[in-house]
């Protein structure tokens, strides 16, 4: 059994802007289907508007909020709230005066070579 931690990894910035901790994927945990990850964004922070050509993105909100966008349009998130992200849907999330802190999981695994922008 592999148990994903936030404690047992370390954050990196990904393409898109945002801070994330992998949990469990491929390389970390043997999910060969998925990945989930924590992200978190800086107070008024925003991730660069992208694409994933073949992943499905479910984000989870734990902690503050801000403004989800997925293919023009826009809803205010929150702790609690889940959002999905269809596989080529434009998508960009905007951290409020708390930051924001989500899950992300993507199906298939997150990949750099899935990731377009404008």
């Amino acid at each position: 059994m592999r148990v994903g931690s936030r404690e047992r990894t370390d954050p990196f910035t990904t393409l898109d802007g945002s801070t994330i901790r992998v949990l469990l994927d491929a390389a970390s945990g043997g999910a060969g289907n998925q990945s989930l990850a924590e992200a978190e964004l800086a107070p008024g922070d925003t991730t660069q508007r992208h694409y994933h050509a073949r992943t499905e993105e479910i984000y989870v909100v734990l902690e503050g909020d801000g403004e989800m966008e997925v293919d023009g349009d826009r809803e205010r998130v929150g702790p609690e709230a889940a959002v999905l992200i269809p596989p080529g849907a434009w998508h960009q999330i905007a951290a409020g005066d708390h930051g924001i802190r989500f899950l992300c999981c993507c199906a298939p695994p997150y990949s750099d070579d899935d990731t377009f922008f404008e």
